[in-house]
């Protein structure tokens, strides 16, 4: 009997036919053709305001402060999401007893990835219930129950980090290691520096305890100096330093001005009265330093010039030449960027608008983080290498986690741990590790490409060091418990004195090792 097809739409249906096998193959192919494309689209569109303003009145600054919205001003660093949030499309969970971790297995890099054949096709992996040799030392062992993939734990980081590394067979890692006690420190105090900002400064704001500032970086394999105010002077005698980034890269410059405090104060001949762009000179050794707002490390504006909650345009192909065109007599640059990539922003390529993350527009393609972060940080160190004179080292500090638990920074996520995690503690994942990965693929890029140029670029890694320190956050400590306002915990910046005064002892040997390295080329 021959099969009849379904009668046109609109048309009254006599009687039940079978649809040919054809028609259901095409249906099903392309209903899992367009699932895909659209389910993402429709969670980001549906997104409620709520979760990337804090109120219809207020919104949170990038201090950690609320404001009404009434009271900002234009030159505020407002992030509607602020710089203390995680990523709105990830719930963090977890407990003051045990870290949290995600089974996102989209997100994280195995060793057997074909992503990472070629850095890791002549490294043998371990056997089972063995610790790998590698640089004359054992990595952890995995953790993972499933003997054929191990997820990206330290011994994965070393791996991913050391094609852009400069550890050779005459230096280690300094960047693979543990915290050990450190009786000694701190080495400054709030009463010594007067250079903390006040969301920074926990000292001052009644943080109880004290167990946070006695730890120190001890590498796999060597010892790390403690910073030496006095020998970081004649390093970087008669030359410039320049970081360019965020507030926490602002939170690195201001621990490194109070490790220099020991010696001397700097004299502030900044431009401008806002706070973000900086610069301060020590006159006795010809040692100036900068610090170039940049979040987004590319040219920005804002949607809305009178309204600062909007969502912020990110041209991820264009330059930001406000600190692009001020670098380059710079001897060192500290370029990093993070937190804020997470906040509502409208991204342009050619000058075209071609997509957004958490805005409510259905018409613009829905895009996710790691899109603009790759890059915008493809177009900065692009940016590097353009410069025509540019004859120093540019330094790329990789995103330092957050360690909200007990929920997302807009639901009562607090950073409440007194201790530092010990690597079989806790794992780099979600996007930790993305924008790690990113940070990294794009270091090796801008690297062969400096090559050409003579332009050096080297690896900052401030990932692994910080991802094992919860207990240094200012938490609810970064102001006076007096305030009126409801104030979100800040689990994204760090205590003054803390554990971010370790970058500066990675930043002291990182200069050490350029010098000699530069040293032993012209032998």
């Amino acid at each position: 009997m021959k099969i009849q097809t379904e009668p046109p739409l609109g048309k009254q249906q006599q009687r039940r036919r079978a649809p040919k096998i054809g028609s259901i193959i095409i249906v099903l192919a392309l209903f899992c053709t367009l699932i895909p494309i659209y389910y993402p689209t429709f969670l980001y569109s549906t997104r409620k305001l709520s979760q990337t303003i804090y109120s219809s009145n207020h919104v949170i600054i990038e201090d950690g402060s609320i404001k009404p919205t009434s009271d900002l001003e234009e030159d505020d660093p407002i992030k509607p999401t602020s710089s203390l949030e995680e990523p709105l499309s990830q719930e963090n969970e977890g407990s003051l007893n045990k870290p949290s971790k995600q089974n996102n297995h989209d997100s994280i890099l195995w060793l057997d990835d074909p992503r990472l054949q070629d850095d890791v096709a002549a490294t043998k992996k371990p056997r089972r219930g063995k610790g790998k040799k590698r640089g004359g030392r054992k990595t952890p062992r995995q953790s993972n129950n499933n003997p054929q993939k191990s997820a990206i734990s330290n011994g994965g980081l070393d791996i991913l980090a050391s094609h852009v590394s400069d550890v050779n067979e005459n230096s280690c890692d300094i960047f693979s290691g543990e915290w050990v006690p450190d009786p000694d420190g701190p080495y400054y105090t709030n009463m010594t520096c007067k250079n903390i900002q006040e969301h920074q400064n926990c000292m001052k704001f009644g943080r109880p305890d004290k167990d946070y500032l006695k730890w120190k970086w001890k590498p796999d394999g060597c010892e790390l100096p403690l910073f030496d105010p006095h020998q970081f002077f004649e390093l970087v005698r008669g030359k410039a330093l320049a970081f360019v980034g965020d507030s926490v890269a602002r939170n690195h410059m201001q621990s490194l001005v109070c490790l220099l405090s020991r010696v001397t104060y700097p004299i502030d001949i900044s431009e401008e009265v806002s706070g973000q762009n900086t610069r301060w000179i020590y006159p006795d050794y010809d040692f100036n330093i900068s610090m170039f707002w940049s979040p987004y490390l590319v040219r920005t504006e804002k949607t809305d010039p009178n309204d600062v909650t909007k969502p912020f345009n990110l041209f991820l192909d264009e330059f930001d030449d406000y600190w692009r065109t001020r670098i380059e007599s710079y001897d060192y640059v500290i370029i990093s960027a993070g937190h804020w990539f997470f906040r509502p922003t409208m991204f342009y390529l050619n000058k075209i608008l071609i997509g957004c993350l958490y805005c409510q527009n259905s018409d613009v393609k829905h895009l996710n983080t790691y899109f603009s972060y790759r890059r915008a940080f493809r177009t900065a160190l692009n940016a590097i290498n353009s410069l025509d004179n540019f004859k120093g080292v540019t330094f790329l500090r990789t995103f330092a986690p957050s360690h909200f638990e007990g929920g997302p920074w807009d639901k009562g996520g607090d950073c409440r741990r007194t201790r530092p995690y010990k690597r079989s503690e806790t794992e780099l994942t979600g996007y930790n590790l993305e924008m790690y990965k990113i940070q990294l693929d794009e270091l090796r890029i801008a690297q062969r490409n400096g090559r050409r140029k003579g332009v050096k670029f080297k690896l900052f890694d401030g990932t692994r060091t910080m991802l094992l320190r919860p207990d240094g956050h200012p938490s609810k400590y970064g102001h006076s418990p007096n305030q009126t306002v409801a104030l979100a915990k800040d689990c994204v910046h760090w205590c003054l004195p803390g554990p971010l005064d370790t970058w500066n002892d990675f930043l002291q040997e990182l200069i050490v090792r350029e010098i000699e390295q530069s040293s032993s080329s012209f032998v």
